[in-house]
């Protein structure tokens, strides 16, 4: 999620509508989420489904999208290495650390926790989130990537295409994995007392960033065949992702049964970020000086802030908006954009004070 400088004298405005449109996903993914599972966290079946289903299938490509791009940016890094955890963990955790903070306290004051259980939330900061806040997760795989990226650095800079390709080939693989395991529980080695099978040093969401580093080393240029490879991919992908959701609803149990195909490491999510990828990545505007290429711009600049603030402005615009919009099919985008724009508009005026950067990234 973090945005990444760009070492170029201007930015690429596909890879900034790429972090746009990402950011924009992962609040209509959390829209969605009011209307597929209950209070009680099983699956709330009601007419709002098959809306979720469409909507938000092509939705789970948002932190997919987000890791590619800071693989892109990242890998190979070009800092020494105490330089590199300085700049990225100043911008990520204390932002991170905050944030967590200020979930606790929103928490205490919306009457959800007492004030011991706040002070707890904000201790328990350094074994997981801090408050059960789930979409914090994601600060907690980037610094896993980050902490990674010197150890993979010296291979990428050195490494052929195929050498890449063959990683990227068995990482592919892993991501069938929730597929074979319907069939096949446990596979190569997969045993309770074993948690490290044979494919899993090649699983994860590094796999992401690899991709994000290997389409900017070997198809980084405008080519012929992206927009037909990406839209094919999209299509696919989501076709995949989409059924996979809506045929499940009377067949599952749980809601992490009902997201089988919503996995981010599953071959048709890694289909729909790869093809939302290629056909963003060269885009260009004729002015890009107009009022619209400064606010995407702002917003890609703005997006680790986005993230990690919406959920409050979220809950806000759900309850205002809920009761009077029936329709789902208008519901849940409506609510997403309007948390978007509301959370862009907050981020926005907290740039403006002062160190805001340890506020928000």
């Amino acid at each position: 999620m973090k945005n990444e400088t760009i070492q170029t004298p201007t930015r690429n405005v596909g890879l900034d509508l790429i972090r746009v449109l990402a950011c924009y996903m992962v609040i209509q993914v959390h829209t969605g989420e009011f209307f597929y599972i209950a209070p009680t966290g099983s699956i709330l079946h009601g007419d709002g489904n098959i809306w979720v289903a469409l909507f938000n299938s092509l939705c789970r490509s948002s932190v997919p999208l987000f890791v590619m791009m800071s693989g892109f940016f990242l890998l190979p890094i070009k800092d020494d290495q105490s330089v590199f955890f300085k700049r990225k963990f100043t911008r990520v955790l204390f932002p991170f650390v905050i944030w967590c903070m200020l979930y606790a306290i929103y928490k205490f004051l919306m009457g959800q926790t007492g004030f011991n259980a706040m002070l707890v939330n904000i201790a328990h900061i350094p074994v997981n989130f801090g408050v059960e806040i789930g979409h914090l997760w994601y600060v907690y795989m980037l610094i896993g990537i980050y902490l990674l990226a010197p150890v993979v650095s010296p291979w990428l800079k050195t490494a052929s295409k195929r050498h890449i390709e063959f990683y990227l080939l068995i990482w592919l693989v892993t991501n069938l994995l929730p597929y074979i395991h319907l069939i096949y529980p446990e596979i190569w080695g997969e045993c309770y007392w074993n948690s490290t099978p044979m494919l899993y040093y090649f699983s994860g969401f590094i796999g992401y960033a690899i991709l994000g580093f290997y389409i900017k080393k070997f198809y980084l240029e405008k080519n012929k065949y992206d927009f037909i490879v990406g839209l094919f991919l999209v299509i696919l992908g989501y076709a995949i992702t989409a059924y996979g959701f809506y045929s499940r609803l009377n067949t599952v149990k749980t809601v992490a049964e009902l997201e089988l195909t919503w996995g981010f490491n599953t071959i048709n999510v890694v289909m729909i970020t790869a093809g939302i990828f290629l056909l963003l990545k060269n885009v260009t505007y004729t002015n890009t000086h107009a009022w619209y290429a400064r606010i995407i711009e702002d917003i890609a600049i703005k997006s680790y802030g986005i993230y990690l603030a919406h959920i409050i402005l979220l809950n806000t615009v759900y309850g205002l908006l809920n009761v009077h919009i029936t329709n789902y099919m208008l519901k849940i985008p409506v609510m997403a954009f309007t948390t978007f724009i509301c959370t862009y508009a907050v981020i926005r005026l907290l740039s403006y004070l002062p160190k805001s950067k340890y506020l928000i990234g």
